[in-house]
């Protein structure tokens, strides 16, 4: 992928439980296709969307009792792709459509070498409860698809909890799409929430396509977490089975895509959110010290490992709880 653009999506609440080939078409799509990783892991750490999406774009644990996020902004982050990529020629921004200094990401952001927008500051999302994905799309491709090389990076937020039809405004907005569904109303308003944001990436591809660039173009996506604000009972409805709760219940979909890929590539090995920058430095050509990283490639011949913040952890071998 060495000099091809990169948008790169943190999805709030994503999770397999979001995919259904016909409420969220572009995303199931999306997941079977490109590299497909059957044992991919999201675990929760202890400030929830902040630790993430930070595990996500640093790969690197977070303190426990403190916001790491917030405090890498004194920190030098070099091996983060926005400083990488913009020390390569690219245009580097990043985008929440919440209000911008949510968990200091007006502090973290800019540090990882981005031009930051949120709410509030540039990005004038229409503001409901929560936003939407699809808006976020529309007003802010505008401004780097005619770039020569760039990479965007988002946080997304029509997928947040709470999970019901009076309070979420994106779930609100679909509910007649979801109202077929054999569901509890926390479980239909969930999928809800997630057409919003399978809107916004078909959105997306489809302005990537028109502008002659979706084959110089890869779109990453993982949760920040998964979707805790569904009673476990729930998210046992869209599993359709009892999930375990200690490593299954973190069991995710990492997608990394794009549309020249002529067939898929299956990776069985377990991989984690702390995996993806280093794989995403080596898909991209990205020099980088893999001893100040705590993920590993999920692509080398490196062996799997899965931690998780209570210190359970699993590998190719085995499993600890």
């Amino acid at each position: 992928f060495e000099g091809k653009n990169l948008i790169w999506i943190c999805a709030e609440g994503f999770s397999s439980w979001a995919l259904d080939e016909t409420k969220t078409p572009t995303l199931s799509k999306m997941s079977q296709e490109g590299f497909v990783f059957e044992n991919f892991y999201n675990p929760i750490w202890g400030v929830s969307t902040s630790d993430g999406e930070y595990t996500t774009c640093t790969s690197l644990i977070p303190k426990t009792g403190v916001w790491s996020f917030y405090r890498s902004g004194s920190n030098a982050m070099p091996f983060c792709l926005g400083n990488q990529l913009g020390a390569m020629g690219y245009s580097t921004r990043a985008y929440h459509n919440h209000t911008y200094d949510y968990y200091r990401r007006d502090v973290s952001h800019p540090n990882m070498g981005y031009d930051y927008k949120g709410y509030g500051n540039g990005l004038n999302v229409t503001k409901t409860w929560p936003e939407s994905d699809v808006e976020m799309m529309e007003l802010t491709i505008p401004e780097y698809i005619n770039d020569a090389k760039f990479h965007t990076y988002y946080m997304t937020v029509s997928g947040h909890l709470e999970y019901n039809f009076s309070g979420n405004r994106m779930a609100a907005k679909h509910q007649e799409d979801v109202a077929d569904l054999d569901y509890s109303e926390a479980a239909r308003a969930y999928i809800a929430c997630q057409m919003e944001f399978d809107q916004a990436v078909q959105y997306l591809i489809e302005q990537l396509d028109a502008a002659g660039i979706l084959d110089d173009t890869v779109i990453v996506i993982s949760g920040d977490h998964y979707p805790y604000g569904l009673e476990k009972s729930e998210i046992d409805e869209l599993a359709g089975e009892t999930v375990e709760e200690n490593f299954e219940l973190y069991h995710s979909t990492l997608i990394i895509w794009n549309s020249a890929m002529e067939e898929p590539v299956e990776i069985n090995k377990p991989c984690c959110s702390l995996d993806i920058l280093p794989t995403l430095s080596n898909l991209f050509g990205v020099e980088y010290d893999s001893r100040l990283l705590m993920g590993r490639d999920i692509l080398s011949d490196s062996e799997g490992l899965v931690v998780f913040s209570d210190h359970s952890w699993l590998t190719e071998k085995g499993r600890y709880n």
